[in-house]
């Protein structure tokens, strides 16, 4: 089977084909058989991508028309799931800047600023990346809920990935930590690390007296950051981290683990609100795979004055 991206209305199509996005798939002679679930799952939909479309009107299709999930297809026809979100959000949409670095039917390549949070929260209820965006969506008129892939940390600034729909998250998150998501960081730390370069192997787990600070724990989960020293210097240096793994203040622990924590990290260092009101941390290049198109896909954000400032 291939992935078959093909612009709407469909020739074959019903009237709402003309706003409900559609994933499609043509079904190779090896295919010949196959159920249309099994296909689905194969090609990376969940399990429950596909249950919500067998539930919905014209939710799963083979050559346009509705079918049932255990339905045996042939060579060379189209099988088409319904991927848009049956609702809007719940997200209380709210009217802020949000820039878009790339946008299709499937996904979006954001810039946070910094000092935004990615989800309404507990002194951050109305504006937020999720609120904005959700905003967005009803001034283009897509239904859709907010659907991130990975998260930054309120003061961290940069690249993030957004899903338009839950079978692109599904597809995305899959992804993460392998060849086909990459995630690069800048970060302003104090003083300059020995070596220069290096692997930090440390896994890490909550704090037994925070229920904010996470530490690192014989009993935590594996993390490992990759890391060198791009411009030493003092008090400050700049460095380029790359994650195995995603786990919670991953790069700002492992700093301070290494004796050389992030500046402006009131957590896990130093707060300096004279020289920078946040931890000193950039998302700074972005490179994913469009799981549909099959279109590599690279960004690059450069470093905030706040932070080039400093090193």
């Amino acid at each position: 089977m291939i992935y078959l991206y093909i612009p709407y209305p469909l020739p074959w199509a019903g009237k709402e084909r003309d706003t409900l996005r559609y994933l499609d798939f043509t079904v190779t002679p090896e295919e010949e058989g196959r159920r249309v679930d099994a296909i689905l799952r194969h090609h990376g939909l969940s399990t429950s991508a596909v249950r919500r479309a067998k539930h919905r009107p014209r939710g799963l299709l083979v050559d346009g028309e509705d079918i049932y999930t255990s339905y045996p297809v042939h060579a060379g026809q189209t099988v088409s799931i319904l991927a848009d979100d049956k609702a809007p959000s719940d997200i209380v949409p709210f009217d802020g800047p949000v820039d878009i670095r790339w946008e299709d039917d499937d996904l979006l390549v954001v810039d946070k600023p910094a000092g935004l949070t990615v989800h309404p929260c507990a002194g951050n209820w109305e504006d937020s990346l999720g609120a904005r965006l959700v905003a967005y969506y009803r001034r283009i008129g897509l239904s859709a809920g907010f659907h991130p892939v990975h998260r930054l940390d309120k003061g961290t600034s940069g690249l993030m990935a957004v899903a338009k729909h839950p079978a692109a998250q599904h597809a995305l998150t899959s992804a993460l930590h392998s060849g086909a998501f990459y995630r690069e960081y800048l970060a302003v730390c104090e003083g300059t690390p020995v070596p220069p370069s290096g692997v930090i192997d440390a896994p890490l787990g909550r704090s037994e007296d925070s229920f904010l600070r996470q530490v690192v724990r014989p009993d935590g989960k594996p993390a490992r950051t990759h890391y060198e020293i791009l411009r030493p210097g003092s008090p400050f240096s700049l460095v380029r981290l790359v994650l195995d793994t995603g786990r919670t203040h991953q790069i700002r622990v492992h700093m301070a683990y290494l004796g050389h924590p992030l500046a402006g990290d009131f957590l896990y260092g130093t707060e300096r609100p004279e020289l920078i009101s946040r931890p000193a941390l950039h998302s700074a290049r972005l490179a994913l795979t469009q799981p549909f198109t099959g279109e590599r896909l690279v960004f690059t954000s450069p470093l905030p004055p706040d932070m080039s400032e400093l090193a």
